[in-house]
């Protein structure tokens, strides 16, 4: 929790403590284009596209980056700064990322009470207005007695620069007494009064008279906890939200993980046809003759399920997508390079195979030892396959809904992998058509 005005330090740091004076280090906001924060590449401070909000604001501790700590100080906190933001690390091999979650806490002005003249039954409206809170504060209008009255309209607006304002509004009907307007927020609250004069309600035919009322501003700040904490304390709490949703984890690896994938025309079955841009393939139910059928044995096409690899820059983290058009029989992700390309193969990991898939249109399945049949909600037309062969995982994803697949964990690669399609069998798939999807 950062104060309005103050100055807040984000924490992220690489444990074992490793130098990061040599890496890419990047804060960023979500959900927000344009979003950088603060970037530092190749031994300095880049913020030539940095967001306008955040100039001369933010600050890396340069002495602390060869330990590893690439915390960010951001200066002068305001309301507008509350957001989620991304500390992502690079290397030449690595990457990792964390989540800090910002919240603002900001005290707004004295509640400022305006009289709206009287009613048809004599009552005397009156409305209560404060502005610039952060988060929304909680109004109430009070009589001498400390009684709480019932607000007849209530009015909250939000806006991101100037926060939380309030507005309510009451009538009342007895003269000589004293109505109290307080608004609080946590550690914080201000109070205003007003003096209802009896005069005011001695006759109706005096409500085209200027209407005098003595307004008393009484401003309490700081009530309880405030009273016993110092001056220059920075109220903060930092929520480190490392539940990374599917949305950011698909952005990232769309910007530093994306590969330019290729279909390898040479792999593919003789009932598939391969574009010539390389970049979709189809079924063609098409009997290959005899002369294919020996040129098979001395090639390295599939011979009996209706599949292909892909080509890329071979590299250990890596994300590629592919649409999936009208198909409804069909398995994507990876294998070795080494797999068994003839007769019938089960997909399984043990075989070389790490791959999801659908039957029939509606029996989605990941493609394990035994099978993992998987309940989607919606049916994947554009699926994301993302590789990390350090980490050992081959995860999927429904990129149009921004939903996790599936992720085969604790895999073992001891040799290159390459992307792998399959169209399967049917009828239906005879107009389908798979295609590679630029993630550029």
């Amino acid at each position: 929790m950062a104060v309005s005005g103050e100055d807040v330090i984000l924490p992220c740091s690489i444990k074992p403590n490793i130098g990061a004076v040599n890496m890419r280090v990047e804060w960023f906001r979500l959900r927000l284009k344009g979003s950088i924060v603060h970037l530092y590449e190749e031994h300095e401070d880049r913020n030539t596209n940095q967001l306008q909000s955040y100039t001369g604001r933010t600050q890396l501790f340069k002495e602390e980056l060869e330990k590893g700590n690439t915390s960010l100080k951001l200066s002068r906190v305001q309301i507008s700064d509350e957001a989620l933001y991304k500390c992502f690390i690079q290397s030449e091999s690595w990457y990792d990322d964390i989540t800090v979650d910002v919240r603002v806490e900001a005290a707004g002005n004295a509640p400022v009470i305006t009289v709206d003249g009287f009613d048809g039954s004599g009552g005397l409206h009156l409305q209560c207005e404060s502005k610039g809170w952060n988060p929304e504060p909680e109004l109430v209008w009070l009589d001498s007695e400390g009684v709480s009255l019932t607000s007849e309209s209530t009015d909250t607006h939000r806006d991101d620069t100037d926060g939380f304002s309030v507005k309510h509004a009451i009538t009342v009907y007895k003269s000589d007494t004293k109505y109290h307007c307080r608004v609080k927020l946590r550690h914080h609250m201000v109070e205003t009064e007003i003096i209802i004069s009896s005069k005011m309600f001695n006759s109706r035919k005096t409500l085209m008279i200027l209407i005098s009322v003595a307004v008393l501003f009484s401003v309490v700040a700081g009530i309880l906890i405030a009273l016993f904490i110092h001056k220059k304390r920075v109220l903060y709490q930092v929520l480190q939200n490392r539940k990374k949703t599917t949305q950011d984890d698909i952005t990232i690896m769309r910007k530093y993980a994306a590969v330019n994938v290729t279909l390898d025309a040479d792999s593919a079955h003789p009932h598939l046809t391969v574009s010539n841009n390389c970049k979709q393939v189809r079924f063609q139910d098409a009997q290959p003759n005899q002369e294919k059928e020996e040129d098979e044995e001395k090639n390295c096409k599939f011979d009996i399920r209706n599949c292909l690899l892909g080509t890329y820059k071979s590299k250990k983290q890596f994300y590629f997508e592919v649409h999936m058009g009208k198909l409804t029989d069909w398995d994507v992700g990876v294998a070795r390079k080494s797999i068994n390309r003839k007769g019938w193969i089960d997909l399984n990991p043990e075989n070389g195979f790490w791959t999801v898939g659908v039957r029939f249109g509606t029996m989605y399945q990941a493609c394990g030892n035994p099978h993992v049949p998987l309940t989607l909600y919606a049916k994947p037309q554009r699926v994301g396959v993302f590789v990390n062969c350090v980490e050992g995982r081959v995860s999927f994803y429904d990129v149009e809904s921004w939903s996790h697949i599936f992720t085969f964990t604790g895999q073992s690669f001891n040799e290159n992998l390459y992307p792998f399609f399959c169209l399967g069998f049917g009828e239906s798939n005879a107009q389908g058509v798979m295609t590679l999807c630029n993630v550029f």
